[in-house]
Formats: C-alpha cells, structure tokens, sequence
C-alpha cells in the first residue's frame, strides 16, 4: 500500500522559515514527479512546487518565486519543501502527490486528477 507522509509544518512568524518533508512507504518515488500542493481555508488546492525523477524544477513562480524550492533525496525516498521569507498568506495545508508522469508538461503539474497518490496534508500556519 502507497503511503506519502507529509510531516514539518507548524507556527511561524512571518520572515521565517519551514522545511516540509514528503516521505514515501510502499512505492520508491525515484520513478515519478512530485509535486506539492496546498489549501488555505475556503479556497481550492493549488499547485505550488514540482520536482521531476531527473530533478528539474518547476515552481509555481507567482507565489513563491524567491522563496521555495523543492529537492528530493532518492536515497531516503523523500522530497522536501523548503519554504523561506514566509507570509501570513502563505497559510495553508500544505500536501505532497505523486504524478503518474515522470516528466509532467507545464500545464500537467496543475491538473490534480493527473496525480494517484496524496499525503494527508500538514499544516502550516504564519502569523504576521
């Protein structure tokens, strides 16, 4: 069974940072792409960061452009979020899938029903 642990999230000031960590059980990650996701209260799950199995990057650039990146440990089957300059609107529950494409289209990173497997979401809250 595919599990994907989401886990890192927590309070901060905004100016701070976190790191979110996506780790899989059942299935090796070095295959696909994986992106994550997040949701603020009331509005719908949108694409922020992907990573593909050869490592290129893709960030959703109006709304962390300078300040996230994405990496991926294939040794530890985990990806990572690393989130810097955090703002208040950057709350959300923040959640990692895994694509059924190695090397999504830029559009593709965006089309949810393209992704099989989701973790269960971790929080992150910044207070301004």
């Amino acid at each position: 069974q595919v599990q994907l642990l989401e886990s890192g999230g927590g309070l901060v000031q905004a100016g701070g940072s976190l790191r979110l960590s996506c780790a899989a059980s059942g299935w090796s990650l070095n295959g696909n792409a994986v992106a994550w996701f997040r949701q603020a209260p009331g509005k719908e799950r949108e694409f922020v960061a992907g990573i593909t199995m050869s490592g290129s990057i893709t960030l959703d650039v109006d709304s962390v452009k300078g300040r996230f990146t994405i990496s991926r440990d294939s040794a530890k089957n985990t990806v990572y979020l690393q989130m810097n300059s955090l703002k208040p609107e950057d709350t959300a529950v923040y959640y990692c899938a895994v694509h059924r494409i190695a090397t999504p289209f830029r559009s593709s990173w965006y089309q949810k029903h393209l992704y099989d497997y989701w973790g269960q979401g971790t929080q992150v809250t910044v207070s301004s």
